[in-house]
């Protein structure tokens, strides 16, 4: 077993992983790094061992909630996840200041229930709520997996129901007078979004360099995608005409197509959106929304389900049921159908019973 000291403390490997062990009130500890990589391993000792000396460390059952939080936001950065800024700000903006200085031995369902009643109160969704109790149960997770536990058990909580099943579609009249509405920084992006149904973070992450306007493409790398796998966008309609408009003001040093795309921390409206959608008499708008009417107008104008997917990133055929991909129009179209198919059949039906009685 290989071991590096590093003063008050030692890094060794097991198996391929990297484990930490230093001294905190005179008990020694042992961690893994969650790393193959020793250089990553001593700059985390490192911070332990400065942890210690600050008095932060955490000791075995003095764990607060905070404490489990922290391992979270630190576990997200580890692995350099996208969510990372979104996960610190939901828990500084709402966990930390009910939950944050309780110790983790009297966390349990009677908190629970008074956070979620709370949080209600305060006007929080379902989904929102959701979202901040998940930073708390993989806290206890990360804790109760930790060398020596820093939690004795991980806490059952539920989640609540979520309706997600948005409706309706943006119309082509609803997307010229939305169009219209828009700041000039979100217009070009809100273009892309309805043509493609590409999500938003996939289309602030556009460089120039990617968009060939001669073949009509834009080639997304796996980088930027939320499956990690390369995707193609056509571009269409009123695509380039807008993306034209995008290089008039972009900086020379600019990569970015999207540059005047500014959002919320976590993902929320970009700055302009809502009230935009307020004006062009379309409250709570999502720009996500704008997904299901490109999925829509693709299967509309001919494309195969997996054709559609391709384009707008979705990995299952769900999101044909989910979207609910029909509007009344399609069903006014297919209720003619069977009205011809049914007087068809009536019109078969008196042929036969034509030919019986002449027989």
């Amino acid at each position: 077993m290989a071991r590096r000291s590093r003063g008050n403390g030692t890094v060794y490997r097991r198996g391929n992983v990297w484990w930490l062990q230093y001294f905190v009130g005179g008990r020694h500890l042992n961690e893994s790094s969650g790393s193959t990589d020793e250089a990553e391993a001593r700059r985390q000792l490192k911070v332990k061992i400065g942890e210690t000396a600050a008095g932060k460390a955490i000791l075995p059952g003095r764990a607060t909630v905070g404490d489990l939080c922290a391992l979270v936001i630190d576990d997200y950065r580890l692995r350099e996840l996208r969510d990372t800024k979104a996960v610190e700000w939901r828990y500084k903006a709402n966990v930390k200041k009910p939950l944050g200085r309780l110790p983790a031995s009297r966390f349990g369902s009677v908190q629970v229930k008074q956070y979620i009643l709370q949080r209600q109160a305060a006007g929080a969704s379902n989904a929102t709520i959701n979202r901040e109790l998940s930073i708390v149960r993989r806290g206890f997770k990360l804790g109760y997996e930790a060398e020596p536990k820093l939690v004795s058990l991980v806490p059952v909580i539920h989640k609540l129901p979520e309706d997600n099943a948005r409706q309706g579609f943006l119309e082509p009249d609803q997307y010229e007078k939305l169009l219209e509405q828009l700041p000039l920084n979100l217009k070009a992006l809100f273009v892309c979004g309805y043509h493609t149904g590409a999500r938003k973070n996939e289309l602030r992450r556009i460089q120039w360099s990617w968009v060939d306007f001669q073949a009509g493409l834009i080639r997304l790398p796996g980088a930027v995608t939320k499956n990690k796998k390369p995707r193609t966008l056509p571009i269409y309609g009123d695509m380039r005409r807008w993306l034209d408009r995008q290089k008039e003001p972009c900086p020379a040093d600019c990569v970015w197509v999207f540059h005047g795309a500014k959002k919320h921390p976590v993902d929320a409206h970009l700055n302009g959106w809502s009230e935009a959608c307020e004006r062009a008499g379309m409250p709570g708008l999502l720009f996500h929304d704008l997904r299901r009417s490109a999925v829509r107008n693709m299967k509309k104008a001919g494309l195969q389900d997996l054709e559609a997917m391709r384009i707008s990133g979705h990995l299952t055929r769900n999101v044909f049921d989910r979207y609910n991909i029909i509007d009344e129009e399609d069903l006014a179209d297919a209720g003619k159908r069977l009205e011809e198919y049914a007087a068809k059949r009536k019109q078969e039906r008196a042929v036969k019973l034509r030919l019986v009685k002449g027989s």
